[in-house]
């Protein structure tokens, strides 16, 4: 082989390699002075099996100054943590405490859809207390845990109705208090959003009803007492007098016997009589 040709191959060879050196110091080079700027790529995974990136300036604690975030479900946002805001790429707005790449503290998220949080959050998520105005103007006023109603608050809809109890899963669960615009009350226990259990239901023309619930209606024993003065206590199948009970009247007549779909179906000196609950 031509001993010129060989020295050309290695010659440029040396050029290559010198290229590449050169470059991956620059590189490096480029790098530090990212780094020494202040400038941060963290990467986290969030519980939910995503995760969240952030490419930006970060303080001597690692928390985020100014940047950029990016979700894995596509969702971008813009930070400012000096002043602790998150302006998000779908239209939502933060304002708040910042940490862990997201919100977590006491903060206000304004939604793009005109609904607003006030209160605190843990891991990026309404946790703890604070209060929800939806747009459409009803109010609620709790605590939440990963973003539900969880635990003890209380639920104002804009034509005036007012609960006040447990939540569970974003649902009334547990003991609580319903009260109705037209004035109607119960009191008593809720399994997902429905009466369940035992409890008081007050109507607005003074009827009451103290007893058990069962997928929203009055079904097990009970008493019911009409404004009037009558009073039932017995058995309710559907909201119905239904099974055994006792029937009795202002003027002591009372009557003990069996009720069917509330109408007394076995009687003697009442026989006829029907009494159906309101």
């Amino acid at each position: 082989m031509n001993n010129n040709n060989v020295k050309n191959k290695t010659s440029a060879a040396n050029v290559v390699m010198a290229v590449i050196a050169a470059a991956v110091v620059c590189l490096l080079f480029l790098i530090l002075c990212i780094y020494l700027s202040g400038t941060r790529y963290i990467r986290i995974n969030t519980a939910d099996g995503g995760s969240v990136k952030y490419f930006g300036k970060v303080d001597s604690n690692n928390q985020m100054l100014n940047g950029k975030l990016y979700y894995s479900d596509g969702l971008t946002a813009s930070v400012n943590g000096v002043d602790g805001i998150i302006t998000y790429s779908n239209g939502d707005f933060y304002q708040g405490e910042i940490e862990d790449l997201g919100k977590s503290g006491v903060g206000t998220l304004k939604y793009a859809n005109g609904d607003l949080y006030v209160g605190e959050f843990l891991n990026n998520e309404l946790s703890g207390k604070g209060k929800f105005t939806f747009a459409n103007g009803d109010v609620y006023d709790g605590e939440f845990v990963a973003g539900k109603k969880e635990g003890v608050g209380t639920y104002y809809w804009t034509d005036g109705s007012v609960y006040t109890g447990s939540f569970a899963a974003d649902r009334k669960n547990g003991k609580g208090k319903y009260t109705w615009s037209d004035g109607s009350i119960y009191d008593g226990d809720y399994v997902d959003d429905i009466k369940e259990g035992s409890g008081t239901f007050v109507f607005p023309n003074g009827d009451k009803y103290v007893g058990d619930f069962k997928a929203d209606v009055r079904t097990g024993h009970g008493v019911y007492t009409w404004a009037n003065g009558e009073i039932y206590e017995g058995e309710f199948l559907n909201n119905k007098l239904h099974g055994e009970g006792k029937y009795t009247w202002p003027s002591g007549r009372v009557y003990t016997g069996y009720f069917e779909n509330g109408v007394i179906v076995r009687a003697t000196e009442t026989d006829g009589i029907e009494a159906t609950a309101k």
